[in-house]
């Protein structure tokens, strides 16, 4: 799709074909484009939709989970804990897989099958801790999946936001400058034609003179 504006136009009838083929053009890309925001738009809905109840599915387990810390930090007090806590793995191990949203890379997140286990043992401990452990093990693929969500809200969001700037684009430079340039291409082509025209009847009547003579 070449884009010559202004100056830059020849005023001929293939650049008026050329011209009008680009402004086609330009209004399929706009129409694509139009159904895919709408598509997205859609899509964004859903995931926002999924990301809100994903959270309040998570909302209860997770206070579990820290009333059951806080109970084990009373009772064991701040230094054990923090002694138990060191000995537990910083990060999990996730499987990370790319599914696609609308021509977008969404990433999947799946908690590995690799199996942890106990990373403390249970002379220095109580079954508050227990509980915490147990209750944070099983609320960690919830959490996966809301920030699965959230991930895919910012990029469909993302691409929503691309898909605008390049429909504006089109809505508002080059659709309306392919339309004055073919404008332009017109209006020049016909004073053409009347020049020639005028030029034409001129010579006609010279010739018609001559013969009459």
């Amino acid at each position: 799709m070449s884009v010559s504006f202004g100056a830059n136009v020849l005023p001929t009838k293939i650049e008026l074909i050329k011209t009008r083929r680009s402004l086609q053009t330009a209004r399929r890309v706009q129409k694509v484009l139009d159904d895919k925001r709408e598509v997205l738009l859609k899509r964004l809905d859903e995931m926002i939709q999924r990301a809100s109840e994903a959270r309040e599915e998570i909302f209860q387990p997770l206070s579990d989970a820290y009333f059951s810390l806080y109970d084990a930090y009373l009772k064991l007090g701040p230094l054990r804990l923090e002694g138990i806590a060191s000995n537990t793995p910083p990060t999990v191990e996730a499987e990370v897989n790319i599914k696609k949203v609308v021509d977008v890379d969404v990433p999947t997140l799946k908690l590995s099958e690799k199996n942890v286990g106990m990373t403390y043992g249970f002379a220095d401990t109580n079954i508050a801790v227990d509980r915490a452990s147990r209750q944070m093990r099983r609320v960690l693929p919830s959490i996966l999946r809301a920030a699965e969500y959230e991930n895919a809200i910012f990029r469909l969001a993302k691409e929503l936001e691309r898909t605008q700037r390049l429909l504006n684009a089109l809505e508002y430079m080059i659709i309306p400058r392919y339309e004055a340039s073919i404008r332009y291409i017109q209006q020049i082509l016909e004073e053409r034609e009347r020049e020639e025209f005028v030029r034409l009847k001129h010579v006609k009547k010279v010739l018609e003179r001559r013969i009459t003579k």
